[in-house]
């Protein structure tokens, strides 16, 4: 199963201009836990499809709200040159592609 199959909600943002985060939504407790536990989730996996280094993914839990929020360094600075978007609103596509 892939993350966007278990997922209600998968969105990437800005936080600021030099980091992306991700925020994934779940409907139910056994998803929010599945995917926390799951060996596909991990800063070491999300740091390698974002080439990224794997010490500065931050992976946050929320389960109270059943929401987790990944942070990261973005490759390039919002609006620097190079950058393919601004507002980091595209970036959760390698995410979501996670097999949980």
């Amino acid at each position: 199963m892939k993350l966007y199959d278990i997922a209600k909600v998968i969105r990437s943002k800005n936080a600021g201009p030099f980091t992306l985060t991700l925020d994934l939504i779940f409907k139910e407790a056994n998803d929010f836990e599945r995917v926390l536990s799951s060996y596909g989730f991990t800063a070491e996996k999300i740091a390698e499809l974002y080439h990224a280094d794997p010490e500065k993914v931050k992976i946050h839990p929320f389960k109270r709200i059943l929401a987790i929020k990944v942070t990261m360094p973005r490759p390039v600075s919002s609006g620097a040159i190079g950058d393919c978007d601004v507002y980091g609103s595209q970036q959760h596509f390698p995410l979501a592609k996670i097999e949980i």
